[in-house]
């Protein structure tokens, strides 16, 4: 059963939701462009920094799975600004760690806390939107990727580099206030799903998860979905520099053009998503996405805009996949249990990420020239893993 809010509340919801997401997403993705200033101050290896950047993810991963327990027996509204809080408070933290061991810490903490509110968002849109807008109101929620690419990583830069890295985090740290108190005032209460949890073992809601056929298909839908993008994503960058596609300052400019496409896209491809169908979407989206797949891991040195327009095909492509597959997914799941399932989902994503990341870099091969070979394997494996997801998204049924 849905609660009903008014069309201004409604959005007001959906504004702050994107914001949560738009602070998390930019507290994960600054770190990647600190790297230069956080090896030379901690006199850390690049290994060392990987794994400062990779324990964020593997730390989300585990948060996810211990959501499950817990995370369908409380007032979602309470428990999505506790959370928020504790993640604002180990942001700020991350900004005053003195050594590369506390700020490996802060990261850490800052990733358990961080890790569920992508789930608990999704969740709520769930509980909240009515299956006939949900794809919509995902668009929305989820241009916050789009604009943390294009204006919360270079604004965090220039924090960073007219104040030095700590005030990177403490930006993200007083933006987290201001999202907070609009949560605050925009979130009703959502107790409704309570009951089904009171007296059971707190292992309930996973084990009922994880026994419902349909359910476990979603969520082999949402790691193939996963695995298929982060194949490539991370090294995309390494890519085209070494193999001299693009220059190191050309490099923004991926992420601006790519990101303004999808910030202004989102929506749209969310409009289509409740017109045509979720399934019926996510499915062509899939097979069309293979195509920029194939094209970006071939790049040779060509003028810089047709590089540029490539690119952007594949951020529009991946936005295009994850807008109505998200909210399949979350329309996949057990009304009664859609908190534990969205919680393990995300566990299953962050998982699904790490490893699809391992298995790219070691496909890759580089050459005594410094250029990258073999990418071409990458965007193999994630046709498959597409292909894999185009399956299974058949297989899903959906509640509404």
């Amino acid at each position: 059963m849905h609660t009903t809010l008014s069309p201004r509340r409604e959005l007001l919801l959906l504004i702050s939701l994107a914001g949560i997401q738009f602070t998390h997403i930019v507290d994960f993705m600054i770190m990647m462009p600190l790297g230069p200033q956080l090896t030379l101050l901690f006199d850390i290896s690049f290994a060392e920094f990987g794994l400062l950047v990779s324990a964020y993810t593997i730390s989300a991963g585990i948060s996810g799975l211990f959501a499950t327990t817990f995370v369908d027996r409380f007032d979602r509204k309470h428990l999505l600004l506790t959370l928020y809080t504790l993640f604002a408070l180990t942001t700020i933290a991350c900004g005053v760690a003195p050594t590369f061991f506390w700020l490996m810490a802060a990261r850490i903490a800052a990733g358990f806390f961080g890790g569920v509110l992508n789930t608990m968002s999704q969740t709520i849109i769930g509980d909240v939107i009515p299956f006939a807008r949900r794809g919509r109101a995902t668009g929305i929620v989820m241009t916050s990727f789009s604009v943390a690419t294009v204006a919360g990583v270079p604004a965090g830069l220039m924090f960073a580099n007219f104040w030095g890295w700590h005030f990177a985090f403490f930006a993200i740290g007083v933006m987290c206030l201001g999202v907070g108190a609009l949560a605050f005032y925009a979130l009703p209460t959502l107790d409704g799903h309570i009951a089904h949890g009171e007296d059971k073992h707190v292992l309930h809601g996973m084990v009922q998860v994880l026994s419902e056929h349909n359910q476990r298909m979603a969520l082999f839908l949402s790691a193939t979905m996963m695995f298929a993008a982060f194949t490539i994503i991370p090294y995309i960058t390494l890519y085209l520099q070494n193999n001299h596609v693009m220059t190191a300052s050309e490099i923004p400019w991926l992420y601006f053009c790519g990101g303004m496409v999808t910030l202004f896209s989102g929506r749209w491809i969310g409009g289509i998503t409740d017109r045509h169908g979720k399934r019926e979407t996510f499915q062509k989206a899939v097979l069309f996405s293979i195509i920029p797949m194939f094209a970006i891991t071939l790049l040779t040195p060509i003028p810089l805009p047709f590089v540029l327009l490539t690119t952007t095909l594949l951020f529009a492509s991946m936005n295009g996949r994850m807008i109505p597959g998200m909210a399949l997914l979350t329309s996949a799941a057990n009304p009664k249990f859609r908190g534990t399932f969205m919680s393990l989902n995300g566990a299953v994503q962050s998982f699904s990420m790490g490893i699809a990341s391992w298995v790219g870099g070691m496909l890759l091969q580089s050459e005594p020239s410094g250029q990258v070979t073999q990418y071409w394997l990458c965007a193999v494996v994630a046709a498959f893993a597409s292909l894999g997801a185009y399956f299974l998204a058949s297989r899903v049924k959906m509640h509404e």
